[in-house]
């Protein structure tokens, strides 16, 4: 008898503690992996004091044109170099800033030329994809002994002390860009959310926090069934152990089934600008990442969904994209000026370089533009950046810086400026070794110095 009672109570036991670690295990892998560490309410202890000016931006959007968009077609425009270069987009067209022009593919950005600016000899001359990615996001040169963290993680790390929300601080649409680890050393609490889904279907299918397979009714009747059954909880309730998991599962709660979950709800906003925007992954992407500056997230990746990488065909898809980037980006920039979001939030727009400023004409290519680092064009807009004014130039077929040559130490210095971060503060290293949030003239790095022309 008694070896078959305690078979049962084991058996009994057995399930509830199932059901108990089920809630745990969900919660911390969701709160380790997804939310970082301020999902426990607890800042790294060796992260670096928070900033050492006190910037005006207090989120970041990057759009990241990965595979590289041409700076001919797009907002550096040579219609002077002739059909060898400019191919089937001749036209430069005027903005609303005097003469400052941009290709014909952007008549909506166009208007809004006043609220950004360009940078128009951007240069690195690293043509490959990993490398050149990682240079543009680390500021650091590419083969080093250490794997530096990117723009984002940097954010999360100095940011994450002071943002109290429950949504990561550093997000990314759709999916992690793959071209190189963006934590690096910092560790995977530093890693991007990539939230997965497509923000213009039915139902943004944001992963881990909004599900097709369960409703939400469904959820919350799961909740209230573990609530009931946790007896355990209720008698340890007053352990530290026990508070802390129960104030992590709280917050997965909160992020699947309350304010969390709500942010990534585009059916809440209203149709006209759902429209605005364009009914298409880009354009909703975009009202998505205006809904996560208002809720505090420090930094925003949008990985534009199809990429640029237009070794042929390149006119084709041209066509196709540059409508879509230039809805999405202009209704942006429209949308956080409107709401005063503008002035605290900094929006750069580019890819890891360029495109071939010379068209392949020939088989295979078929009209098509390789990868080109050796100039190349960025926008920067709001959080401290000036808009209506470019910096710097090309040659007059946009193969070559022709004055002010600005380097990624230089663009991401000035972003780290405006947010307050000291670009000069050590990195938490975990075997203790020398590292910087950018590194320094004695490193022997190229450098004209901050956007100050901008700032």
């Amino acid at each position: 008898m008694r070896t078959n009672h305690s078979s049962k109570n084991e058996k009994n036991i057995s399930r509830r503690e199932v059901l108990r670690r089920g809630v745990y295990a969900t919660t911390g892998l969701m709160l380790a992996d997804r939310l970082g560490p301020q999902a426990f309410a607890v800042a790294s202890p060796s992260a670096p004091a928070a900033t050492k000016t006190k910037g005006k931006a207090k989120s970041v959007i990057q759009v990241f044109l990965w595979g590289g968009m041409s700076h001919n077609d797009a907002w550096d425009p040579k219609p002077e170099s002739g059909y060898e270069y400019m191919g089937e987009f001749s036209k430069a067209i005027p903005t609303n800033v005097d003469g400052i022009q941009i290709g014909e593919l952007f008549p909506l950005l166009a208007k809004q030329m006043d609220k950004f600016s360009l940078i128009r000899s951007m240069t690195h001359r690293n043509n490959g994809h990993e490398t050149a990615a990682y240079l543009m996001q680390t500021g650091h040169t590419p083969g080093e002994r250490l794997a530096y963290p990117s723009v984002g993680a940097i954010f999360a790390l100095f940011k994450g002390k002071e943002y109290k929300g429950i949504i990561p601080p550093y997000v990314v649409m759709t999916q992690a860009q793959g071209r190189f680890s963006e934590e690096g050393f910092l560790g995977p609490k530093y890693k991007p959310f990539a939230t997965g889904g497509d923000p213009n279907a039915s139902r943004f299918e944001v992963e881990g926090v909004v599900a097709r397979a369960i409703a939400d009714d469904r959820q919350k009747s799961r909740r209230e069934l573990l609530e009931k059954m946790n007896t355990m909880g209720k008698v340890m309730a007053a352990s530290p152990q026990m508070t802390a998991a129960e104030e992590s599962k709280k917050a997965a709660y909160d992020l699947i089934l309350g304010k969390g979950k709500e942010v990534f709800d585009l059916s809440l906003e209203k149709p006209e600008l759902r429209d605005k925007y364009g009914r298409h992954t880009f354009g909703q992407e975009c009202l998505a990442a205006r809904r996560l500056v208002e809720a505090g997230v420090p930094y925003i990746v949008i990985n534009y969904p199809g990429g640029w990488d237009t070794h042929s065909n390149h006119f084709m898809t041209m066509r196709r994209q540059c409508p879509n980037l230039d809805q999405g980006l202009a209704t942006l920039l429209q949308d956080l000026k409107d709401r005063g979001l503008l002035e605290t939030t900094i929006v750069w727009c580019t890819g890891e370089f360029g495109r071939t400023p010379k068209v392949s004409w020939e088989p295979p290519w078929n009209g098509g533009r390789h990868h080109y680092g050796n100039v190349f064009s960025v926008l920067v807009a709001g959080g401290g950046f000036k808009g209506g004014q470019v910096v710097g130039s090309s040659d007059a077929k946009g193969e070559e810086p022709k004055d002010r040559p600005v380097y990624p130490v230089d663009l991401l210095g000035s972003i780290y400026q405006l947010a307050g971060i000291d670009a000069t503060a050590k990195l938490p290293h975990p075997m203790g070794l020398k590292a910087h949030v950018l590194p320094s003239a004695a490193e022997g790095v190229k450098s004209n110095g901050l956007l100050t022309e901008i700032m």
